[in-house]
């Protein structure tokens, strides 16, 4: 019997010895980065949008607190040849993932959950390649964050009922690219991660506002005990 292990190993040689491209050529549909990095960034998040039958899409966007830039986006298909082995598939992810995590070092992973309106056979598939991210993600110490469609949708793009071509130009005027995002499986992921850092970035601010409105009511009340504890001066009030 074959060890998997060393399925995955030689999986990984390949992706290494293609620098030109990072991954596989013959099946990764669109790879592209952006060489320009924030020097101290703020949060980093691969966003991923899993896919069975279609091609699995993946964005790293970066955030300075004050806008986003776009590191690397593209899509991974199947293999070519009719109804592969689905465990191939996981394989492929797994390891695209896990390259995409060792270059980049993002602080979370942000993947779509399963559309509920899918068949059973068709939503338990597409949770086992859900499963090999959030693996990836976990192997290396990364939390993970789900995000419904409609909620990716609301976030982005202000409706959760929108197309893939108006939350494919919110992603693009957001990130401030020159062209819109392709294929669409590659401007989901980018929407995907970005949903998690608008909601990330809102949640720390009001954690912020709410500390420090917790520290001006507790100086307040210092002062008012002292100003109680202190003694009356004659002839004052």
């Amino acid at each position: 019997m074959p060890n998997c292990h060393t399925g995955v190993a030689a999986s990984r040689r390949r992706v290494r010895n293609n620098a030109s491209q990072m991954f596989w050529p013959r099946r990764t549909l669109l790879a592209v980065s952006s060489l320009n990095r924030t020097p101290a960034r703020a949060l980093c998040v691969l966003g991923v949008d899993p896919a069975v039958a279609g091609a699995t899409g993946y964005g790293v966007v970066e955030s300075d607190g004050r806008r986003c830039r776009m590191l690397r986006f593209g899509a991974l298909r199947p293999a070519a040849a009719p109804r592969g082995p689905l465990a191939t598939h996981l394989r492929d992810i797994h390891a695209l993932v896990g390259e995409l995590i060792a270059e980049f070092r993002p602080h979370g992973v942000a993947v779509e959950s399963v559309f509920t309106a899918l068949n059973m056979k068709t939503a338990l598939s597409l949770a086992e390649v859900r499963g090999v991210v959030l693996l990836a993600a976990a192997e290396a110490g990364i939390p993970s964050f789900s995000y419904s469609p409609r909620e990716v949708k609301a976030t982005v793009a202000g409706f959760g009922q929108a197309g893939k071509e108006q939350v494919q130009e919110m992603v693009r005027a957001m990130l401030r690219l020159s062209e819109t995002p392709e294929p669409a499986d590659a401007a989901d992921a980018l929407a995907v991660a970005l949903c998690h850092i608008q909601i990330a970035e809102s949640e720390a601010r009001l954690s912020a506002g709410l500390g420090r409105a917790s520290q001006r009511g507790v100086s307040r009340h210092a002062r008012s005990d002292s100003q109680a504890a202190a003694p009356r001066i004659p002839g004052r009030p």
